[in-house]
């Protein structure tokens, strides 16, 4: 089976806010384009953290007015990411092991796209199961 480059699952441009943006603009943003996840990168594309619509459910069950709060306060920092010469399965591995659905793809610094667990053709999933079977049954 032929593996593909991570390079390949990127569709299209990752969408992005400052870290100085408010939630309430991360979700918008989100609901806009029909994604999970905001990468939050520096004025030079750097990646600084990811806000996920996870992110968003646990703060909104907490008590208070988070809306207006900046993503440099609620985000997840310096979060595991891949460069896109890597492998989709090593993506789906990562996300697996880590137990979150979105990798920032980084190239040289910066950010170049995202996946999400939902990008994977189902051969990927079928490897990645049978490898997990495999490590199970040692």
């Amino acid at each position: 089976m032929t593996q593909r480059p991570l390079s390949d699952v990127i569709r299209r441009a990752p969408i992005t806010l400052p870290a100085t943006a408010t939630v309430q603009q991360a979700c918008k943003t989100m609901l806009h384009h029909h994604i999970g996840a905001i990468l939050v990168v520096d004025a030079h594309g750097h990646l600084e953290g990811i806000f996920t619509g996870r992110d968003a459910v646990k703060l909104l069950a907490q008590p208070g007015d988070h809306a207006r709060a900046p993503l440099h306060s609620v985000m997840t920092r310096n979060p595991d990411h891949m460069p896109p010469t890597h492998n989709a399965i090593d993506a789906l591995r990562l996300m697996h092991d880590g137990g979150f659905r979105h990798v920032p793809i980084v190239d040289h610094g910066r950010v170049v796209g995202i996946t999400s667990i939902g990008d994977f053709r189902s051969h990927e999933h079928a490897r990645h199961d049978e490898e997990t079977g495999f490590w199970e049954r040692l």
